[in-house]
């Protein structure tokens, strides 16, 4: 059944995935951003769709959406470290009163709201891998706190409007996710490494790089997100990828896929930076049916063809690069 559905971050990396899909099943989507790390190009080949409204506004501020509504997302956040650390008070304010505006807006209309949770809340997990009931192990005051606690209360509040106003509700705790539309700039460690081998120069890795992430391409991510949007659970539910990689693996792994003349650096590891993440998803494979199906090597292979378009980079066989579009000869 479609149908009007408010999408918080909508023209962000992963929103703007999201607003795709939700228009693909058939629902009016509108997508409120204030731009401040989402983009217009993610969204600028839905303008003309009849179905797709977009709504410049800070959602800290308030969210001016008329007209009857019957789902919200909440992905309005920074979502990587270089963004979130640029702007710890906005991050805050989002996760705090952006969120809290996001809950009303779906309390008055009796509709569903999804609350885009982080593994961040996990923080340098002592557990693993981590588990819904793992309530984590996370500094408060160092600097990544800006957006670890910021979803932590965000998880907080979504559940107390649950609880005490009966609010439809479901938060989910999304693990390391990439694909197209990653900016270029982004900081997170897929378009680092990937645009780092497409310029030939040395990949940056942290520590000694034995730190693991659990990587999900965003198509596989966005089709969790509506899983559990469509389903009644409250949660909080995992969706991620639970493959593991050392951060030196995925370096070379990405040196190797693109052909990379590429070496490989180090830098001293940034605090508080977590030495271990992976989804525990048995919640997300029984209640929801749902499990990543997509190879790190074609995601990884995508996401540089958008890298390359977008950055203008020339990367002989890297797909999508001039140089690998150009005539032989």
């Amino acid at each position: 059944m479609s149908g009007r559905v408010v999408v918080l971050g909508g023209s962000g990396f992963l929103g703007s995935h999201l607003c795709d899909q939700l228009l693909a099943r058939g629902d009016e989507v509108v997508c409120v951003d204030d731009f401040s790390t989402g983009r217009r190009d993610n969204v600028a080949h839905l303008a003309d769709h009849a179905a797709f409204t977009l709504l410049e506004a800070d959602v800290s501020v308030g969210i001016p959406v008329d007209g009857t509504v019957s789902g919200v997302f909440n992905l309005a956040s920074p979502a990587s470290p270089p963004d979130y650390l640029a702007l710890p008070l906005e991050t805050l304010a989002v996760g705090s009163e952006g969120t809290r505006n996001g809950l009303e807006l779906a309390h008055r209309h009796g509709a569903r709201f999804l609350m885009a949770s982080t593994s961040e809340v996990y923080g340098d997990p002592d557990v693993h891998p981590q588990s819904e009931s793992y309530w984590g192990n996370v500094n408060p005051v160092g600097p990544r706190s800006v957006y670890d606690e910021a979803k932590r209360f965000s998880e907080a509040l979504t559940m107390a409007h649950h609880r005490t106003l009966g609010t439809d509700t479901a938060i989910v705790r999304i693990f390391n996710t990439y694909g197209p539309r990653l900016r270029p700039d982004d900081g997170r460690v897929v378009s680092n490494f990937l645009l780092q081998a497409m310029r030939g120069e040395p990949l940056t890795v942290y520590g000694d790089g034995s730190q693991t992430r659990s990587l999900c391409y965003v198509e596989d991510e966005v089709r969790g997100l509506l899983a559990l949007f469509d389903s009644a659970l409250t949660g909080p539910v995992n969706i991620g990828n639970p493959d593991e990689y050392t951060v030196l693996q995925l370096a070379r792994t990405v040196i190797d896929l693109l052909g990379s003349s590429s070496t490989i650096g180090h830098l001293p590891l940034p605090t508080d930076d977590p030495t271990r993440r992976r989804p525990d998803i048995t919640v997300a494979r029984a209640e929801l049916g749902w499990e990543p199906t997509t190879s790190l090597e074609d995601g990884l292979s995508a996401t540089a063809d958008y890298l390359a378009r977008d950055a203008g980079i020339v990367a002989p066989g890297v797909p999508g690069s001039a140089a690998s579009e150009s005539p032989a000869g």
